[in-house]
């Protein structure tokens, strides 16, 4: 039975004073804030010397926990004093050899002003923030049964704030899925928001915004109570937001890329979030305060999948080359780099046991990795090969989009051929799914593996028990 709904700082103290009548009324009485008014300056002015890949004397002007930090001299800026703040006064500075950012045009007046406001006003991070707030933390708190089935009723949407999607002339391929892993849920990607369906009844049960962009990555945590969604806007911006799956609050915003996030998960325990994209490198935070743990760069293309092993010790990563390498989570140490895949790698499964770790790629390769040695234990060259249109020549676009183990060890897979394929334990076919007219993008299983779900090309999703 089918169902289908459409669907860089060592500044002399050196100050402009002039600045405080040339423009007193720049943004009239508007609250001035950090994400709203002074992070797009920093973006297009300072983060080449102070971002999260280059911090020239410690400073990182990325974030506002990041700035508020300061760097190797100290704080940049103080609440309430514009004047006494080394930000404010390198902006300022007469002399072009201390005036920041360095070999380039002063700023315009207007935005030296903004800056102005908004330390002279206390530093908010929001609109709605008060004035310099004591500290900055990240909200979430990791639950102690975080990797397990949760003892209370599996976690289920309840009075999500209220939501206005963003109309589009068309539907917006599924780019990203997932399924609760104890709770027929499931979340779906759309333009600026994620989409929630009742598995049972294939119904919309609600909608979170995603202002950041379009979701590029969905994941539910082990324990089915946390939402992990990442992605941004292409050559903007990029994080991961977590969300609570019963009330649809964020509970962290993790990350602050110059580009959207590809990639992204969180560890079973929920202590950690691991990212990356088109900087090649996959970096880990801290959950508890948004702080970065490590980096990893043996990547020569960019990142576009990362998974955590199901049982927290190892962090599988890979890249558009075909790259697939092995992590220690704890410590980022590289611990085997699989070899095979010669074009990208669009998906990452772990199974259960932690012991296979599934990759299908561009190539059209489907493999199952053993993850103790690195070699593969079984494997498949051609499971999602196109068939060839009559009267045409040349080779055939052919690939594995998307792989997702089952809790029973099934494989479930979707490729260029518009199918989608249930594989057994042993690495035999099982059964398959067609789709017309589209491609198969995105597959998951129900929680209790009934249900196969497919999300394809054209914004549609098909369920088949």
């Amino acid at each position: 039975m089918r169902h289908v709904n459409p669907i860089r700082l060592l500044i002399p103290p050196i100050v402009l004073t002039v600045l405080l009548t040339v423009c007193p009324t720049a943004h009239g009485d508007e609250v001035v804030s950090f994400d709203d008014h002074v992070k797009p300056i920093l973006q297009r002015r300072c983060l080449k010397c102070h971002g999260n890949d280059e911090q020239q004397a410690d400073l990182n002007l990325q974030n506002y926990a990041t700035l508020m930090k300061g760097g190797s001299g100290g704080p940049v800026v103080k609440a309430g004093r514009p004047t006494s703040s080394v930000m404010f006064q390198a902006i300022t500075a007469k002399e072009d050899a201390a005036r920041m950012p360095p070999e380039s045009p002063p700023l315009p007046v207007s935005e030296i002003e903004l800056i102005r406001k908004w330390i002279a006003a206390g530093l908010r991070e929001t609109v709605g923030s008060k004035s310099l707030a004591a500290s900055r933390t990240v909200t979430f708190d990791p639950l102690a049964n975080a990797a397990m089935k949760p003892e209370t009723p599996p976690h289920w949407p309840r009075h999500f704030p209220p939501f206005k999607e963003t109309p589009t002339k068309r539907q917006h391929p599924i780019v990203a899925m997932a399924a609760n892993p104890w709770a027929p849920l499931l979340a779906v990607s759309g333009y600026r928001q994620i989409r929630l369906f009742h598995i049972d009844s294939r119904r919309q049960i609600g909608a979170l915004g995603f202002p950041e962009g379009v979701p590029q990555v969905l994941k539910f945590s082990r324990n089915g109570g946390v939402l992990l969604a990442a992605g941004g806007k292409p050559v903007q911006s990029g994080r991961v937001v977590l969300f609570d799956v019963r009330t649809g609050k964020r509970l962290a915003q993790i990350g602050d890329e110059l580009d959207a996030v590809m990639a992204a998960d969180i560890s079973p325990d929920q202590q950690q979030i691991a990212l990356g994209g088109s900087a090649r490198k996959v970096k880990t935070y801290a959950t508890v305060n948004g702080e970065l743990q490590y980096t990893l760069e043996r990547h020569t293309d960019w990142i576009t999948e990362i998974a955590f092993s199901p049982d927290g010790k190892r962090l599988a990563s890979a890249d558009r080359a075909g790259g697939i390498h092995l992590w220690s989570a704890a410590d980022g140490a590289i611990l085997l780099s699989p070899s095979s895949h010669s074009a990208s790698v669009r998906s990452l499964s772990w199974r259960g046991d932690s012991q296979l770790l599934a990759s299908g790629g561009e190539d059209g390769k489907l493999i199952w990795w053993n993850a103790a040695d690195g070699f593969i234990s079984s494997s498949k060259t051609d499971p999602h090969q196109p068939s060839r249109p009559p009267e045409t020549f040349g080779k055939i676009p052919n690939g594995v989009l998307d792989v997702v183990f089952g809790s029973d060890g099934r494989l479930l897979t979707s490729g260029r051929d518009q199918h989608a394929r249930v594989w057994s334990v042993d690495a035999d076919l099982i059964t398959s799914f067609s789709i017309a007219r589209a491609t198969t993008t995105q597959v998951a299983f129900s929680h209790d593996g009934k249900v196969v779900i497919i999300g394809d090309s054209l914004g549609e999703i098909h369920f088949f028990e």
